[in-house]
């Protein structure tokens, strides 16, 4: 089983993606965002396999209007070398990789040229994939799309517009439940007809069920007769829904409890699972160091790295239980860990504590820092206070001196980013 997440890392420096407006999308313009996309898909990826995550979905907006006529860059040809390195870390790797074209990429549509933009938006998906030179089980989901008044028909017409699709869109197209209009049944019934795969998502069935009564796990099961062997493990997609948020979307985090609670009643291995939550690969990684066979206290170590100075600066109590909880060094306690975690990171931080965690950071620089950054430091303490500046401020301060002073320990720190 691998558990993944989707296009985007939080905390990963040079991993950030590039666009432009359409209006200067010129040939120069779209090789240097191109070049600066792949070489962040590489660095996702190194990232990917030092943190055992090999379950991945590459962003759609990798190639700026990649199915736009405006881009006629031959960029499959121009960065071959490096797109065929980057796919085959990706297989050395072990890791699988997914794509999931966007809202207006629909098969369903009565409109003729919405279906031919949704065709070629299909085939550069496809594009991308090949260039990297993976083989078909590294997948493309695609929803059904609008019911446009009429389920029946907009079915029908997703059924008639897959068979104009090529070969190679066929191999790696799958489909998934929705939301709104098309419920698991739905999906199953089409999937069935055109010997198709099907994701099933948990959330999405919560909001638009085919049956109340029938239980996420009948459901995985019936997918799972879609996957042949040359599709790979089947793939499902997994969700919490953010109690303070309209029904549908996606929790700040996965908590760790209810995961567990689905992922034991699972009672396999051949399933993979990509996570959709906001704060991406923080939860992937916690999922995996939660279910991972290999139990070392080490990979809590290097997490505790990373999130002890928000800790700090939520919850000092967190703090405490968490250094007391890692002393021991031959026990694995990643659900006790995580759970804490959880706890201290959804209080709201007082200024005491703020500016508590902010003068611990503050004492990787007490022997380097010049007069005038300590002066500036302390001047700015006494503005948060007064309540004449953010938080937000302090913390740019401190880790513009992180990266002066190539303090790698704080650079890798949630602290600036969660």
């Amino acid at each position: 089983m691998s558990i993944g997440y989707a296009c985007m890392a939080i905390g990963v420096p040079h991993t950030c993606l590039k666009s432009c407006r359409l209006r200067n999308a010129s040939v120069i313009k779209l090789l240097e965002i191109i070049a600066y996309n792949l070489n962040s898909l590489e660095n996702l990826i190194d990232y990917n396999i030092k943190n055992k995550v090999k379950l991945f979905r590459i962003s759609s907006d990798l190639i700026p209007f990649g199915s736009n006529a405006v881009n006629n860059v031959p960029w499959w040809a121009i960065y071959s070398s490096q797109l065929l390195s980057i796919g085959e870390k990706i297989q050395k790797s072990g890791m699988r990789v997914s794509m999931h074209p966007g809202q207006y990429t629909v098969l369903s549509s009565p409109k003729i040229e919405v279906i031919s933009r949704a065709i070629e938006d299909l085939n550069y998906h496809v594009k991308v994939l090949d260039s990297l030179g993976l083989g078909a089980e590294h997948k493309i989901v695609l929803h059904i799309g609008g019911i446009y008044n009429d389920k029946k028909q907009a079915s029908k017409r997703f059924i008639e517009n897959y068979h104009r699709l090529d070969t190679g869109v066929k191999q790696r197209l799958v489909l998934e439940n929705d939301d709104k209009s098309y419920h698991i049944s739905d999906v199953l019934e089409i999937g069935m007809i055109l010997n198709t795969p099907v994701i099933f998502d948990n959330l999405h069935n919560k909001i638009n069920p085919s049956d109340k009564q029938i239980d996420d796990f009948y459901w995985i099961s019936e997918c799972r007769k879609t996957w042949k062997e040359k599709d790979g493990y089947q793939k499902i997609h997994y969700s919490q829904q953010n109690p303070v948020k309209k029904l549908g979307s996606h929790s700040e985090s996965i908590l760790i409890d209810e995961f567990l609670s689905f992922y034991q009643r699972l009672e396999r291995e051949d399933i993979d699972i990509m996570l959709e939550v906001k704060d991406k690969n923080l939860s992937a990684i916690k999922c995996i160091n939660c279910t991972s066979v290999d139990k070392n206290i080490k990979a809590l170590e290097l997490e505790w790295s990373k999130y002890k100075y928000s800790v700090l600066e939520k919850s000092p109590t967190g703090y405490i239980e968490i250094q007391k909880l890692l002393q021991n060094k031959y026990e694995y306690p990643a659900i006790s860990f995580y759970t804490i975690l959880e706890g201290a990171l959804q209080k709201k931080s007082t200024i005491e504590n703020s500016i508590n965690a902010s003068q611990y950071i503050w004492s990787f620089f007490e022997d380097i820092a010049s007069d005038k950054e300590r002066n500036r430091f302390f001047k700015n303490i006494g503005a948060y206070q007064k309540g004449e500046i953010s938080m937000k401020a302090i913390k740019n301060i401190l880790w513009k001196m992180a990266v002066q002073y190539n303090q790698l320990y704080l650079l890798d720190s949630y602290y600036f980013v969660i």
